[in-house]
């Protein structure tokens, strides 16, 4: 059984730094690219950052520079390291499998909240 667990969410100032985890079980997680999206009030939820199983990364747009997604294969978790942080960026984030979305398995999420 597929599970995901984010945590590492908060309430911070903009400029601010948080580091977000997702631990992950239930696949082989090192053979997988790896996503963080997020998902702010009243807006669909949109691709952040993906890691590939050998480390090869790609962001949006609005966090490249201020974002970097990690793993550790040997933990089973993805990071999001999370810089310079806007109150733009407040949402909840969550991980997931990119090529698996569809299956609609979701974990319960991570709030990060940026005051300005």
């Amino acid at each position: 059984q597929v599970q995901l667990v984010e945590s590492g969410g908060g309430l911070v100032q903009a400029g601010g730094s948080l580091r977000l985890s997702c631990a992950a079980s239930g696949f082989i997680f090192s053979i997988f690219t790896m996503g963080w999206y997020r998902q702010a009030p009243g807006k669909q939820r949109e691709l952040v950052a993906t890691i590939t199983s050998s480390g090869g990364t790609n962001y949006a747009d609005s966090v490249k520079g201020r974002f970097t997604i990690s793993r550790d294969n040997t933990k089973k978790t993805v990071y999001l390291q999370m810089n310079s942080l806007k109150p733009e960026d407040t949402a909840v984030y969550y991980c997931n499998r990119p090529a698996y979305i569809n299956l609609g398995v979701w974990g319960q999420g991570t709030q990060v909240t940026v005051s300005s």
